[in-house]
């Protein structure tokens, strides 16, 4: 059982072939933890939802503060039907997250939330293909890996973290990329936080079509 903002953390020898097949297909993967909470950033901020975080990620953002996900063979891979069975007695609104979780195949986790009657949203950089099917996707880009063609379209939200000024440059190229409907966000990066806010103030200020997230939930102390 898993209680309320307590985090689970397991780590484990490489995978095997035959595993590793199954996390190819989507049947298996390499699940971090998972933890019911409340949403602390961007457009669903102050909800509850159950996330769950999948390990493996190249994207190499330096300022990332969970890196421990980047490793895919460090977290256990997880029966996905085992992952939806957990999300679903908890909440009926999902996070997917991770590390990059559109590093794997995401059609059998959402098929399966779906069928529970979930809403699912992705927190994804979008550097790999858009695989399942979402309620809510936020885009986070990454200068490392830009973000496919689909994702820009489909993408509900655009949040991009600023550590510097070159970071605004960064959001112009990336808003100018997502669909009419997308809602801009400018985040601070939570170690130069005090620093870069009066920044974005006064970015969003002049530029209003830009809204400020904050990571609420290390304000309030909680996953």
């Amino acid at each position: 059982m898993f209680n309320f903002c307590k985090k689970y953390y397991v780590y484990l020898p490489p995978m095997n072939k035959d595993i590793l097949t199954l996390v190819n297909k989507g049947e298996m993967l390499p699940l971090m933890e998972e933890f019911y909470t409340i949403q602390g950033e961007g457009y669903h901020k102050g909800t509850a939802a159950y996330f769950v975080r999948i390990g493996g990620c190249d994207v190499g953002c330096h300022w990332c503060d969970v890196k421990e996900s980047w490793n895919a063979e460090l977290h256990p891979p997880t029966k996905t039907s085992k992952i939806v069975e957990n999300a679903v007695k908890y909440s009926d609104t999902v996070v997917v997250t991770g590390g990059e979780p559109l590093t794997w195949d995401m059609t059998n986790l959402t098929k399966g939330l779906k069928e529970k009657g979930a809403k699912i949203h992705i927190e994804t950089s979008g550097a790999y293909k858009l695989t399942g099917e979402w309620d809510w996707i936020c885009l986070s880009p990454k200068k490392l890996k830009l973000p496919t063609e689909e994702v820009y379209k489909k993408a509900n939200e655009l949040k991009v973290i600023v550590y510097n000024k070159a970071d605004f440059k960064f959001a112009e190229e990336q808003a100018a990329k997502v669909n009419k409907d997308c809602i801009l966000y400018l985040q601070p990066e939570w170690s130069k936080s005090d620093k870069v806010i009066p920044l974005i103030v006064d970015y969003v200020m002049e530029h209003p079509k830009w809204k400020v997230s904050l990571q609420t939930h290390k304000y309030l102390n909680i996953p």
